[in-house]
Protein backbone atom coordinates (compact mmCIF):
# COMPACT_ATOMS: atom_id res chain seq x y z
CA UNK A 1 0.00 0.00 0.00
CA UNK A 2 0.98 3.60 -0.34
CA UNK A 3 1.20 6.81 1.16
CA UNK A 4 -2.67 8.11 1.80
CA UNK A 5 -4.03 4.20 2.23
CA UNK A 6 -6.34 4.53 5.22
CA UNK A 7 -5.47 1.11 6.78
CA UNK A 8 -3.10 -0.03 9.09
CA UNK A 9 0.40 -1.42 7.24
CA UNK A 10 2.92 -3.52 8.05
CA UNK A 11 5.91 -4.80 6.16
CA UNK A 12 7.83 -7.36 7.34
CA UNK A 13 9.75 -8.84 4.29
CA UNK A 14 10.84 -12.57 4.28
CA UNK A 15 11.41 -14.51 7.76
CA UNK A 16 12.54 -13.43 11.24
CA UNK A 17 9.90 -11.31 12.74
CA UNK A 18 10.92 -9.45 15.02
CA UNK A 19 14.88 -8.67 14.02
CA UNK A 20 14.87 -5.57 13.45
CA UNK A 21 11.45 -4.23 13.24
CA UNK A 22 9.58 -1.50 15.35
CA UNK A 23 6.08 -0.78 15.37
CA UNK A 24 5.57 3.44 14.87
CA UNK A 25 2.22 4.87 16.95
CA UNK A 26 0.82 4.85 13.14
CA UNK A 27 1.10 0.82 12.84
CA UNK A 28 3.62 0.72 10.51
CA UNK A 29 7.06 -2.11 10.60
CA UNK A 30 9.69 -0.76 9.37
CA UNK A 31 12.55 -3.43 8.53
CA UNK A 32 15.77 -2.05 8.03
CA UNK A 33 17.60 -5.42 7.80
CA UNK A 34 18.77 -5.15 4.05
CA UNK A 35 17.63 -1.49 2.54
CA UNK A 36 18.72 -1.59 -0.93
CA UNK A 37 19.02 2.03 -2.35
CA UNK A 38 18.66 2.09 -6.26
CA UNK A 39 21.08 5.28 -6.97
CA UNK A 40 20.72 6.31 -10.94
CA UNK A 41 23.89 8.06 -10.24
CA UNK A 42 25.26 4.66 -9.85
CA UNK A 43 22.79 2.39 -11.26
CA UNK A 44 21.68 3.99 -14.30
CA UNK A 45 18.04 5.29 -15.29
CA UNK A 46 16.68 3.13 -17.40
CA UNK A 47 13.31 2.48 -15.83
CA UNK A 48 12.88 -1.39 -16.59
CA UNK A 49 16.60 -2.35 -15.28
CA UNK A 50 15.95 -0.29 -12.39
CA UNK A 51 12.65 -2.07 -11.83
CA UNK A 52 14.17 -5.69 -12.50
CA UNK A 53 16.72 -5.09 -10.25
CA UNK A 54 14.36 -4.12 -7.29
CA UNK A 55 12.21 -7.16 -7.70
CA UNK A 56 15.72 -9.68 -7.79
CA UNK A 57 16.67 -7.98 -4.65
CA UNK A 58 13.13 -8.43 -2.82
CA UNK A 59 12.86 -11.91 -4.06
CA UNK A 60 16.11 -12.49 -2.53
CA UNK A 61 15.30 -10.88 0.90
CA UNK A 62 15.44 -7.38 1.01
CA UNK A 63 13.09 -5.49 3.14
CA UNK A 64 13.00 -2.02 2.58
CA UNK A 65 14.15 -0.04 -0.85
CA UNK A 66 15.14 3.77 -1.85
CA UNK A 67 15.34 5.44 -4.90
CA UNK A 68 17.63 7.82 -4.96
CA UNK A 69 18.74 10.59 -7.79
CA UNK A 70 20.70 13.53 -6.06
CA UNK A 71 21.29 15.98 -9.57
CA UNK A 72 17.79 15.18 -10.28
CA UNK A 73 17.02 17.70 -13.56
CA UNK A 74 13.77 15.72 -15.07
CA UNK A 75 11.39 15.38 -12.56
CA UNK A 76 8.77 13.61 -14.82
CA UNK A 77 11.55 10.75 -15.61
CA UNK A 78 12.19 10.40 -12.37
CA UNK A 79 8.58 9.90 -11.61
CA UNK A 80 8.05 7.21 -14.47
CA UNK A 81 11.28 5.35 -13.27
CA UNK A 82 10.01 5.58 -9.51
CA UNK A 83 6.79 3.76 -10.23
CA UNK A 84 7.96 1.08 -12.51
CA UNK A 85 9.43 0.58 -9.66
CA UNK A 86 7.08 0.45 -7.66
CA UNK A 87 5.06 -1.50 -9.53
CA UNK A 88 7.72 -4.27 -9.86
CA UNK A 89 7.75 -4.57 -6.00
CA UNK A 90 4.41 -3.38 -4.44
CA UNK A 91 2.78 -5.06 -1.50
CA UNK A 92 5.65 -7.30 -0.85
CA UNK A 93 8.55 -4.45 0.29
CA UNK A 94 8.08 -0.56 0.57
CA UNK A 95 9.36 2.32 -1.71
CA UNK A 96 10.61 5.32 -0.12
CA UNK A 97 12.21 8.61 -2.29
CA UNK A 98 15.42 10.01 -1.54
CA UNK A 99 14.90 13.71 -0.33
CA UNK A 100 12.07 14.20 -2.32
CA UNK A 101 8.39 14.88 -0.80
CA UNK A 102 6.66 15.90 -3.94
CA UNK A 103 7.80 12.72 -5.91
CA UNK A 104 7.10 10.30 -3.07
CA UNK A 105 3.68 11.95 -2.89
CA UNK A 106 2.67 12.36 -6.84
CA UNK A 107 4.68 8.43 -7.13
CA UNK A 108 2.06 7.12 -3.78
CA UNK A 109 4.79 5.36 -2.79
CA UNK A 110 5.36 4.51 1.36
CA UNK A 111 7.43 7.11 2.26
CA UNK A 112 10.86 9.41 2.21
CA UNK A 113 14.37 9.41 3.13
CA UNK A 114 15.61 12.76 4.36
CA UNK A 115 19.37 14.31 4.64
CA UNK A 116 20.27 16.88 7.35
CA UNK A 117 19.74 19.47 4.87
CA UNK A 118 16.39 18.58 3.39
CA UNK A 119 12.49 19.38 4.31
CA UNK A 120 12.26 18.97 8.35
CA UNK A 121 10.90 15.61 9.61
CA UNK A 122 8.06 17.88 10.61
CA UNK A 123 7.52 19.65 7.49
CA UNK A 124 7.42 15.99 5.67
CA UNK A 125 5.24 13.98 8.03
CA UNK A 126 2.51 17.21 7.71
CA UNK A 127 2.28 16.95 4.28
CA UNK A 128 2.57 12.91 3.72
CA UNK A 129 0.25 11.98 6.74
CA UNK A 130 0.93 9.62 9.46
CA UNK A 131 1.27 6.51 7.75
CA UNK A 132 3.92 7.17 6.14
CA UNK A 133 7.41 6.52 6.19
CA UNK A 134 9.98 8.97 7.18
CA UNK A 135 13.68 8.43 7.49
CA UNK A 136 16.81 10.15 8.27
CA UNK A 137 20.29 9.98 7.56
CA UNK A 138 22.51 11.02 11.05
CA UNK A 139 26.08 11.01 11.12
CA UNK A 140 27.02 12.09 14.28
CA UNK A 141 26.54 12.13 17.83
CA UNK A 142 24.82 15.32 18.42
CA UNK A 143 22.21 14.80 15.16
CA UNK A 144 21.61 11.49 16.97
CA UNK A 145 20.35 13.46 20.67
CA UNK A 146 17.94 15.57 18.61
CA UNK A 147 16.16 12.21 17.50
CA UNK A 148 13.71 12.18 20.17
CA UNK A 149 11.90 15.22 19.33
CA UNK A 150 11.75 14.08 15.51
CA UNK A 151 8.72 12.14 13.97
CA UNK A 152 10.52 9.80 11.96
CA UNK A 153 10.41 5.52 11.58
CA UNK A 154 13.85 5.10 11.15
CA UNK A 155 17.45 6.57 11.69
CA UNK A 156 20.62 5.65 8.81
CA UNK A 157 23.84 6.19 10.64
CA UNK A 158 26.81 6.79 8.07
CA UNK A 159 29.41 6.91 6.31
CA UNK A 160 29.95 3.54 8.15
CA UNK A 161 33.29 2.78 6.21
CA UNK A 162 34.37 4.52 3.01
CA UNK A 163 32.60 4.48 -0.17
CA UNK A 164 32.86 5.16 -4.05
CA UNK A 165 29.07 5.17 -4.32
CA UNK A 166 28.22 8.92 -3.08
CA UNK A 167 30.88 11.95 -2.69
CA UNK A 168 30.76 12.25 1.29
CA UNK A 169 32.93 14.78 2.32
CA UNK A 170 32.70 13.71 5.99
CA UNK A 171 35.06 10.91 6.88
CA UNK A 172 33.98 7.85 8.18
CA UNK A 173 32.54 7.08 11.33
CA UNK A 174 33.88 3.37 11.52
CA UNK A 175 32.62 1.02 13.59
CA UNK A 176 33.81 2.41 16.80
CA UNK A 177 31.82 5.86 15.45
CA UNK A 178 28.69 3.57 14.70
CA UNK A 179 29.19 2.19 18.34
CA UNK A 180 28.82 5.63 19.95
CA UNK A 181 26.05 6.85 17.43
CA UNK A 182 23.78 4.27 18.19
CA UNK A 183 24.60 4.81 21.90
CA UNK A 184 23.35 7.66 22.42
CA UNK A 185 20.62 7.48 19.47
CA UNK A 186 19.24 4.60 22.01
CA UNK A 187 19.38 6.99 24.94
CA UNK A 188 17.46 9.84 22.65
CA UNK A 189 14.54 7.48 21.59
CA UNK A 190 15.01 4.05 22.87
CA UNK A 191 15.29 0.75 21.22
CA UNK A 192 11.64 1.09 19.73
CA UNK A 193 13.57 3.07 16.43
CA UNK A 194 15.27 1.35 14.04
CA UNK A 195 18.54 2.50 13.36
CA UNK A 196 20.69 1.19 9.82
CA UNK A 197 24.28 1.73 8.97
CA UNK A 198 25.20 2.83 5.36
CA UNK A 199 28.23 3.26 3.41
CA UNK A 200 30.78 0.85 1.96
CA UNK A 201 29.17 -2.20 3.41
CA UNK A 202 29.09 -5.49 1.92
CA UNK A 203 29.41 -9.41 2.70
CA UNK A 204 32.55 -9.13 4.29
CA UNK A 205 31.54 -6.63 7.04
CA UNK A 206 27.75 -6.66 7.50
CA UNK A 207 27.77 -9.28 10.29
CA UNK A 208 30.28 -6.90 11.80
CA UNK A 209 27.69 -3.80 11.32
CA UNK A 210 25.06 -5.74 13.28
CA UNK A 211 27.27 -6.59 15.99
CA UNK A 212 28.33 -2.75 16.61
CA UNK A 213 24.31 -2.02 17.28
CA UNK A 214 22.89 -1.37 13.59
CA UNK A 215 19.67 -2.96 12.99
CA UNK A 216 20.22 -3.32 8.90
CA UNK A 217 22.16 -2.28 6.67
CA UNK A 218 21.90 0.20 3.43
CA UNK A 219 23.62 -1.24 -0.02
CA UNK A 220 23.70 0.26 -3.12
CA UNK A 221 26.87 -1.79 -5.33
CA UNK A 222 27.19 -4.50 -2.95
CA UNK A 223 23.79 -5.36 -4.14
CA UNK A 224 22.86 -4.09 -7.28
CA UNK A 225 26.53 -3.96 -9.11
CA UNK A 226 27.90 -6.96 -11.08
CA UNK A 227 24.51 -8.88 -11.55
CA UNK A 228 23.17 -11.44 -9.32
CA UNK A 229 20.95 -9.23 -7.58
CA UNK A 230 18.94 -12.09 -6.09
CA UNK A 231 21.79 -14.43 -5.13
CA UNK A 232 23.76 -11.04 -3.50
CA UNK A 233 20.40 -9.94 -1.74
CA UNK A 234 20.27 -13.79 -0.29
CA UNK A 235 23.15 -14.22 0.93
CA UNK A 236 23.69 -10.75 2.73
CA UNK A 237 19.97 -11.14 4.20
CA UNK A 238 21.14 -14.41 6.07
CA UNK A 239 24.37 -12.63 7.37
CA UNK A 240 22.47 -9.96 8.95
CA UNK A 241 19.64 -12.05 10.28
CA UNK A 242 22.51 -14.62 11.69
CA UNK A 243 24.12 -11.65 13.28
CA UNK A 244 21.10 -9.82 14.77
CA UNK A 245 20.23 -13.90 16.02
CA UNK A 246 23.33 -14.11 17.66
CA UNK A 247 23.23 -10.52 19.26
CA UNK A 248 20.11 -11.59 20.53
CA UNK A 249 20.96 -14.39 22.27
CA UNK A 250 23.95 -12.96 23.83
CA UNK A 251 21.43 -10.31 25.27
CA UNK A 252 19.60 -13.02 27.21
CA UNK A 253 22.53 -14.24 28.76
Amino acid sequence: MSIGAGQERRHDAGSGAGLGLARPSAGIAVDLRLYGILDIGVLGGDAATLAALAAEAVAGGATLLQYREKDLTDARAALARIRAIHAAVAGRAPLLVNDRVDLALAASVEGVHLGQSDLHPEEARRLLGPRAIIGLTVKTGAQADELYRLPIDYACIGGVFATASKDNPDPPVGLDGLQRIVFRARLARGQALPLGAIAGIDASNAASVIRAGADGVALIGALFKGGATEAKARDLRARVDEALGQRGNAGMR
